[in-house]
C-alpha cells in the first residue's frame, strides 16, 4: 500500500495489533520482526525514517571495545556476534572494516578497570599497549570460531611508521583489529522496512505522522503533512523515539526520566592527503583528554568524530563551533603534520545517544546496553501498556529487536514463527562478495537490460542484489545522467522517489543517498534533482521551488552547508 492507502485503512479500521511510534533503527528493527512473524503492527515517523540519532552513527559496526573497561563483558559479546550477523547478513552495506589503535605506551591504564569498578575514576588515564592486547584478545575470543573477520595484530613502531609514514613518531606500537563498516545505515534501516512490507501486507510504516496524544484506548496521530489526525486503537504501543522517549511518554499521559542522552558530532572532510593516508583502515585511539575518538574512511571523504556531551533536549543538538575546534585538532595527535582547514568540512551532523539516565560519573561511563521498560497496570490509565525501547547501539538493534518482539509476542499470545539471525537484508540477498562471481551476474543482467557492466558495476555497490529491479525499470524507457550529477541517471532518482517512500527532497540527498554527507550537492544539483522528483511525485512549480528552499535552509542551520 502507499501512503493515502495505509492512512486510508486507517479511517476505516483503526485497531491495530502493535503501534510503534519512532522509526530510528530501534523501531524499524521490531518492526520487521514483529511483521515477519505476523502481527499487524503500525510503524510511525515524525519526521523521516531514520532520520534522528540513527542518522547520526559513526558508520560502525562494532562491538565496543572500550565498554570491556566498563564490566559490560555480556554487551560487547553480544556486539561482536551482531557485528559478525551484520557483515553475513547486508554485506552489500557492511563490510569488515581494519582499525587502527596508535598507542603511545606501553604499561598504562592497567588500574583504569578496578578504579572504575570501585567508582574511584571519573577520566580515564591512556591505555598501554598492554591492556590494549589483553582487551583484543577477549574481544577475538567473544567471536568464537567465526571468520566473518581477521583476528587483531599488532605492529612495533617501525612498521608502523613505515606502512603510515606521517603517523606521530611518538608512538610505541599500532594494534590493528576488525570491526565492521556500515557504508550507508539509513539505506540499510530503509530496507529493513521494505523488507517487512513485503512479507506482511498488515505491516504499515508511515515517515511524517506524529503522535499527539494517548487517551484510555486510543491514540491520537496527525500526519505532519496536511495536519490531518487519525485515531487508531492499539493492543500495545512501543515506545522506539530515541532521545525523545519520555517526551513521548509525557504525550500519552506518562511521567518518565528514563533517558540520560549524550550528543555525539561528526564531520565529514573533503581532504585527499589525509583520505590516502587512512587507506582503508579507521584510526581509533584516545585523545589527550582520554576520549575515545576515531578518524574514518567514508567513500573519497574522511568522517571524523564523536564527541559525547550530556544534553537536556535533543531538539537543541547542534555541532558547536567547539566541537569543530576540538575534532580538527584532535587529528594532529596522530598525524601532526597534517593541516585541516575548515574549508575543507564538506558537512556536520549531530544526534543524541538514548542512553539510560543514571549516576555514571563521566557521559564516557555511561551504558550503552539496552533495556525494556514496560508501563502498563492502573497507575497508567492506559487499557494498552506501553513498552519504552532504552539505550541500545546500531551494531546491537537485531538482537534488541529480537528480544522486543519476543515479550510483544508473549504479550499477545502468539509464536514466533521465524528468526532474523541469519536473514538477508534487502540487497544483500544473493549477493555476490566474490568478484567472479559479481561478474557473472552483471554480465547476464548486462545481456538482458542492455545497461553497461560499468554501469551495473557501480549500481551493484549501491544497492546489491536490489539493482535487478533498478536496472530494469532503468531500461523500460529512454534515460540519461543528470547534468549536475553524472554519477545518477533521471530513471535512477524516479526509481527511488516511487519505491523508496521520498517525500522531501532532503529524504532523498540525505538518506536514500549519501549526496549531501559526501559533498556532492550544489544549489544546481537541488533544483535538478528537485525537478525529477516534482515530476516523479507531482508536484507543482511552487512546491518544487520550495523543496529546493526548504533543503537550502535545512543544510545550513543543521549541517553548516551553505549553498
Amino acid at each position: 500500500m502507499n501512503r493515502n492507502e495505509i492512512l486510508s485503512s486507517l479511517r476505516e479500521n483503526p485497531k491495530v495489533s502493535v503501534l510503534i511510534v519512532g522509526a530510528g533503527i530501534n523501531g524499524i528493527g521490531t518492526f520487521r520482526d514483529l511483521a515477519l512473524n505476523g502481527v499487524d503492527v503500525l510503524l510511525v515517523e515524525r519526521g523521516d525514517f531514520c532520520s534522528g540519532a540513527s542518522a547520526a552513527s559513526s558508520h560502525m559496526a562494532h562491538g565496543g571495545i572500550r565498554y570491556l573497561e566498563n564490566g559490560e563483558f555480556r554487551l560487547v559479546r553480544e556486539a561482536v556476534q551482531e557485528r559478525n550477523r551484520m557483515i553475513k547478513n547486508a554485506p552489500h552495506i557492511v563490510k569488515p572494516l581494519a582499525t587502527t589503535i596508535p598507542i603511545f605506551s606501553r604499561f598504562s591504564g592497567m588500574l583504569n578497570a578496578p578504579l572504575k569498578f570501585l567508582g574511584l575514576l571519573d577520566k580515564p588515564s591512556e591505555r598501554g599497549s598492554l591492556i590494549i592486547k589483553l582487551g583484543l584478545m577477549l574481544y577475538d575470543a567473544y567471536a568464537g570460531s567465526s571468520q566473518v573477520v581477521p583476528r587483531h595484530q599488532f605492529l612495533s613502531r617501525a612498521a608502523s611508521l613505515k606502512k603510515w609514514d606521517k603517523l606521530n613518531p611518538a608512538i610505541v606500537n599500532t594494534a590493528v583489529y576488525y570491526d565492521g563498516l556500515i557504508s550507508h545505515p539509513e539505506k540499510l534501516a530503509l530496507e529493513l522496512i521494505l523488507d517487512a512490507e513485503a512479507e506482511n501486507p498488515n505491516a504499515r510504516a508511515l515517515n511524517y505522522v506524529s503522535l499527539v496524544s494517548g487517551g484510555k484506548n486510543a491514540v491520537l496521530l496527525r500526519d505532519e503533512l496536511n495536519d490531518a489526525v487519525y485515531e487508531v486503537h492499539p493492543q500495545l504501543v512501543i515506545n522506539a523515539s530515541g532521545a525523545w522517549i519520555d517526551f513521548t511518554n509525557y504525550g500519552l499521559g506518562l511521567s518518565t526520566k528514563y533517558i540520560g542522552g549524550t550528543k555525539g558530532s561528526h564531520l565529514v572532510l573533503k581532504h585527499p592527503e589525509l583520505r590516502a593516508l587512512i587507506g582503508e583502515n579507521e584510526f581509533f585511539f584516545e585523545n589527550k583528554d582520554g576520549r575515545i575518538v576515531l578518524i574514518f574512511p567514508l567513500f573519497d571523504c574522511v568522517l571524523v568524530g564523536t564527541s559525547d556531551i550530556k544534553i537536556n533536549h535533543p531538539d537543541e543538538a547542534a555541532c558547536t563551533e567547539e566541537e569543530v575546534d576540538y575534532f580538527l585538532e584532535m587529528i594532529g595527535r596522530v598525524f601532526p603534520t597534517i593541516q585541516v582547514a575548515r574549508e575543507q568540512i564538506v558537512f556536520r551532523f549531530t544526534g543524541v545517544r538514548p542512553l539510560a539516565n543514571n549516576a555514571a560519573k563521566s557521559s564516557g561511563q555511561l551504558s550503552r546496553d539496552h533495556s525494556i521498560e514496560a508501563l502498563s497496570g492502573e497507575w497508567t490509565n492506559l487499557t494498552y501498556p506501553v513498552y519504552a525501547l532504552v539505550g541500545g547501539k546500531w551494531t546491537s538493534f537485531r538482537a534488541f529487536a529480537e528480544q522486543v518482539t519476543d515479550k510483544a509476542l508473549s504479550f499477545l499470545n502468539l509464536e514466533r514463527k521465524k528468526n532474523t539471525r541469519d536473514l538477508a537484508i534487502g540487497g544483500g540477498r544473493g549477493f555476490a562478495v566474490q568478484t567472479d562471481e559479481q561478474a557473472r551476474q552483471l554480465d547476464g543482467l548486462a545481456a538482458w537490460t542492455g545497461l553497461s557492466k560499468d554501469r551495473l558495476q557501480v549500481l551493484y555497490q549501491r544497492y546489491g542484489s536490489r539493482v535487478e529491479a533498478l536496472a530494469s525499470f532503468m531500461a523500460l524507457a529512454g534515460d540519461a545522467p543528470l547534468a549536475s550529477l553524472p554519477e545518477y541517471t533521471k530513471r535512477e532518482i524516479i526509481f527511488l522517489a516511487q519505491h523508496e517512500k521520498i517525500i522531501h527532497l532532503d529524504d532523498l540527498i540525505l538518506r536514500r543517498t549519501l549526496l549531501a554527507m559526501l559533498g556532492r550537492v550544489d544549489r544546481a544539483a537541488l533544483v535538478e534533482l528537485a525537478d525529477v522528483l516534482g515530476e516523479a511525485l507531482g508536484w507543482n512549480g511552487d512546491q518544487t521551488a520550495a523543496e529546493v528552499e526548504r533543503t537550502l535552509r535545512l543544510l545550513a542551520d543543521r549541517h553548516g552547508v551553505k549553498l
